[in-house]
């Protein structure tokens, strides 16, 4: 699988999104992406417990850790890379989480406007 070029949504070189957890399609922090993607892993979401619950209740469960996966479940603060979808979803729906521009890939304008993630940018 080759990774696309690592460009963030602004321009840029794409930054690290989150290593505690680790983060990412391909696992190495990073909200890269690739055509193997099919969720589309490009926005570097920071989490809230109001996001928590959101993506548990439309069915996935992001808190609950499931070790058989790697996989320690997430909180409140950490940073991960979301779905573009399911990030637009929560969005629309009023509970979107807080985005990283710089850590969030330019593939996630595909399905999020820029203006929208603007809004949610992390101050």
């Amino acid at each position: 699988m080759e990774k696309d070029d690592s460009v963030n949504v602004l321009g840029t070189p794409l930054t690290v999104c989150g290593t505690d957890p680790v983060t990412g399609f391909f696992r190495d922090g990073s909200c890269n992406t690739c055509a193997a993607d099919r969720g589309s892993h490009t926005v570097c979401a920071i989490m809230t417990a109001e996001f928590l619950a959101f993506s548990k209740y439309v069915g996935n469960d992001l808190s609950t850790p499931r070790p058989e996966f790697g996989f320690v479940g997430l909180k409140p603060g950490d940073a991960w890379c979301l779905c573009a979808g399911r990030f637009l979803q929560a969005h629309d729906d009023g509970c979107a989480p807080q985005v990283n521009l710089e850590a969030t890939h330019a593939r996630a304008l595909e399905i999020v406007p820029l203006e929208v993630l603007r809004a949610c940018a992390a101050h």
